[in-house]
C-alpha cells in the first residue's frame, strides 16, 4: 500500500540545512498496524506530514495505492487525502458546539460523490463502528475526553480510507480511556483498515502488529510485535473488577 524510497526532507536555518529524514525506505502493507516510534526531533512528525500528503520530501519517491503521490498536482492531492486517507490527532479537533454526527459528516463536504443523505447514512455507521451511535446528537463538549477521540476516529474512517493516520491519538488521555481507544484501532485494523500510528508510548506501541522506531531522521529498527496486547480483553478484565 505505502512505498518509500530514498524519502530525505531537508530544512533551511538560517545558513545551515537541517535533514529531517534521511533516505528512508519503508513499505506498509494493506491491513499492517505500525507504531511510529522516536524521540523529539527524531523524523516520526515529518514522515506522518509526508504520508498525510502535508508535506514533500525533499528527494525520494513516495507511492501510495499505487499512485505516485509527488506527480499529483494540488486539487489532486485534496482528493486524494480526503478519499484515500483518515487523520486521527492528539487534540481531537472536533467543532465544539457541533453535534458528533455533524462533526463526523465534515469530510464529506468535500465528497461530491456523497449525497446528503448518503452522508448521514454514512456518519452515523461510522459513530456505530466506534460504539457512540447513541452519542450521535451530542455536542463534543457534552462527551468525555475519550468519547471525544471515538468521534474523530468516526470522522477519519466516514470517507471509507485505505489508511489511517493518528499522531499520538491517546497523548491526552488517561490509561484507562487510552485503552479504549486502542481497542476501537485494534477492531478497526481486524475489518482491513492499515493504521499507522505516532506515538511515543512504549505500552501503547505494543497493541500494534509492528514498531518503526526513527532517530535522526533514520530507522533505526523496524521489528513485528510478537504478541500484541489485546486491548479488548483488557477492558474485560478492567470492568470485572470495578
Amino acid at each position: 500500500m505505502i512505498s518509500l524510497r530514498g524519502i530525505s526532507k531537508a530544512y533551511t536555518m538560517g545558513d545551515s540545512t537541517v535533514w529531517a529524514l534521511k533516505n528512508v525506505d519503508l513499505d506498509i502493507h494493506k491491513g499492517d498496524f505500525v507504531a511510529v516510534m522516536g524521540a523529539s526531533g527524531s523524523g516520526k512528525s515529518t514522515l506522518m506530514n509526508i504520508l498525510g500528503c502535508l508535506d514533500v520530501p525533499t528527494s525520494g519517491v513516495y507511492n501510495l495505492d499505487g499512485v505516485e503521490v509527488q506527480k499529483l498536482k494540488r486539487d489532486e492531492l485534496a482528493v486524494l487525502r480526503n478519499r484515500k486517507l483518515g487523520f486521527v490527532f492528539q487534540s481531537f479537533n472536533l467543532l465544539s458546539r457541533t453535534a458528533a454526527i455533524e462533526n463526523v459528516e465534515l469530510p464529506m463536504l468535500y465528497n461530491h460523490t456523497v449525497s446528503p443523505k448518503q452522508s448521514h447514512e454514512r456518519a452515523l455507521a461510522a459513530l456505530d463502528a466506534v460504539g457512540l451511535k447513541d452519542r450521535a446528537h451530542h455536542y463534543s463538549n457534552q462527551l468525555s475526553g475519550g468519547q471525544q477521540q471515538r468521534v474523530a476516529i468516526a470522522r477519519s474512517i466516514v470517507n471509507d480510507p485505505v489508511l489511517i493516520l493518528a499522531d499520538e491519538p491517546t497523548g491526552n488521555l488517561d490509561t484507562h480511556t487510552s485503552v479504549e481507544v486502542m481497542a476501537v484501532f485494534q477492531g478497526l485494523n481486524n475489518r482491513g483498515i492499515t493504521v499507522i500510528l505516532v506515538t511515543h508510548e512504549t505500552d501503547i506501541a505494543q497493541y500494534t502488529k509492528r514498531n518503526v522506531v526513527f532517530r535522526d531522521g533514520e530507522i533505526l529498527s523496524d521489528s513485528l510485535v510478537a504478541t500484541p496486547r489485546n486491548a479488548a480483553q483488557e477492558l474485560t478484565v478492567i470492568k470485572a473488577r470495578s
